[in-house]
């Protein structure tokens, strides 16, 4: 495996990415910062890696297959592996778009994973996107949401988290409360 250093553009102590492949093409990053700690993006940002992933998606380009290894300062780890060729494929777009050797260019690609994930699993998003043969529209909240809420330590969006930022953008919004929520509450559907 070879292996090179990039500084991740933090001041903190740490926060080198080391990235390694092998002779399969797979590649390995080694983060000496925890997801949670990555830094916020700006909305367009992630807009413009969503397209990317999309156009990517669209000409079938293929990826390579990544393992992400995020190390604490307590020693601890998160270890992320990208092997479904959906993911792939979009990661591959963000990388050749901003690179992900970086600490602000995997926060964004982290963050595209993290949003098509919520956006697969929360139906209460389905009101603020809409998916379409030639594109997608996404609420600005959304996106905006998306680029500042941080990540978990398993590279997602905690749910909860999510709404409640998201309501502070927008004045007003109606999402449905989930059922779980529904039921804690005592509220019968």
């Amino acid at each position: 495996m070879s292996v090179h250093e990039q500084p991740s553009g933090r001041a903190t102590s740490g926060g080198t990415i080391r990235v390694g492949g092998d002779s399969n093409g797979v590649l390995t990053y080694l983060i000496d910062l925890p997801p949670e700690a990555l830094p916020s993006v700006c909305k367009r940002d992630l807009e413009r890696a969503w397209h990317a992933a999309r156009e990517a998606a669209l000409a079938e380009r293929a990826g390579a297959v990544r393992g992400f290894r995020f190390n604490r300062p307590d020693g601890s780890h998160t270890d992320l592996a990208l092997a479904d060729a959906d993911a792939i494929c979009w990661v591959g777009a963000v990388d050749r778009m901003v690179g992900i050797a970086n600490a602000p260019g995997l926060s964004l690609c982290l963050r595209l994973l993290a949003l098509i994930d919520l956006l697969a699993r929360a139906p209460w998003t389905r009101s603020l996107f809409h998916l379409a043969r030639d594109g997608a529209e996404f609420h600005p909240a959304l996106l905006r949401t998306a680029a500042s809420q941080p990540l978990t330590r398993d590279a997602r969006f905690d749910e909860a988290g999510f709404r409640m930022r998201l309501s502070r953008f927008v004045s007003g919004l109606q999402i449905e409360a989930p059922q779980a929520a529904k039921r804690l509450s005592g509220v019968r559907p």
